[in-house]
């Protein structure tokens, strides 16, 4: 089986590293595997096996596994607010509230920030409607958003995917009014790059929400949650009303998953680093609150 590395950009140290895949020879062989395919339509084309899985998490029986993950993913603890003994099952642990100090940023209005933590690849303007993940294929932002992704054909567009040692709250990026949402059923695909570059149209067939958020400052923006497998639920804690930027919009149960902000034409320009690392096929390992666009 191919092995192409998957290779992030630390924004912090300008650094390239090849990213830990767990589960990586079982991803490569459901999905660049010919006689997998049978087993890839069970476990990714049903949410049984995803909902097993969430189950265990959520009990009492998986305390047991969240030190051997902090340890085997080097995961920062200071950052949290709990230490990891009284987390009561796996979830709890992977939904983790971390301190307010650990995820400054800037409250300038025209500043948009990251709304996760994350590997960040933005594609400033797009051709039409498509946009190429790395290692993937086309997508389409009508297949994603049905319905409402006319208003953004030709805009601006960041995924920030999500690996189990990140922090996974995600928040807003930018101040507004919810005026919008929807929940769209759909299959439980990895978003992780070895499964884009096999086919699936991850963001069009995924189960995924989308909420629309009003500005004054950026127009109307759509803060979409993917669903990935694994992925006990999405869950989304504020659905309505006012919001300001870095307020809690939910967190993801256990699993990769994936945060996709887009913007209607004309209305941000991405920082300059994550705009030329994206222009190589390169994400960027960005953390919440980070500046992520600006207001044009």
């Amino acid at each position: 089986m191919q092995r192409d590395p998957i290779l992030v950009v630390d924004r912090e140290t300008g650094e390239t590293f090849e990213e830990v895949v767990l589960g990586e020879k079982w991803i490569r062989w459901a999905y660049q595997n010919a006689s997998a395919k049978p087993v890839e339509k069970l476990l990714f084309r049903s949410a049984l096996i995803s909902r097993i899985m969430g189950a265990w998490f959520d009990s009492r029986l998986s305390r047991g596994k969240i030190s051997a993950v902090v340890d085997e993913l080097s995961i920062d603890m200071r950052e949290a607010t709990q230490p990891v003994e009284t987390y009561q099952n796996f979830n709890d642990f992977f939904a983790r509230n971390l301190k307010p100090e650990a995820r400054p940023f800037d409250p300038d209005p025209r500043q948009v920030v990251s709304p996760a933590d994350g590997r960040v690849l933005v594609f400033p303007e797009l051709a039409e409607d498509v946009f190429v993940p790395v290692k993937g294929h086309p997508m389409s932002v009508r297949s994603m958003l049905p319905q409402i992704g006319e208003r953004f054909i030709g805009g601006a567009l960041a995924i920030v995917r999500l690996c189990p040692a990140d922090y996974h709250r995600y928040h807003f990026p930018a101040s507004g009014r919810i005026t919008a949402a929807q929940d769209i059923s759909g299959a439980l695909h990895s978003v992780n790059p070895i499964a884009l570059g096999a086919g699936p149209d991850v963001f069009g067939e995924n189960k995924r929400s989308w909420t629309l958020i009003e500005t004054d400052m950026i127009g109307t923006y759509a803060f979409v949650e993917v669903g990935a497998f694994g992925v006990g639920s999405i869950v989304n804690t504020r659905t309505s009303g006012a919001v300001e930027k870095m307020d809690e919009k939910g967190y993801f149960k256990f699993g990769g998953s994936t945060v996709v902000v887009v913007f209607e034409p004309g209305r941000v320009q991405f920082s300059d680093d994550l705009v030329a690392n994206s222009a190589k096929g390169r994400e960027t390992l960005v953390k919440v609150g980070q500046p992520l666009a600006t207001a044009i």
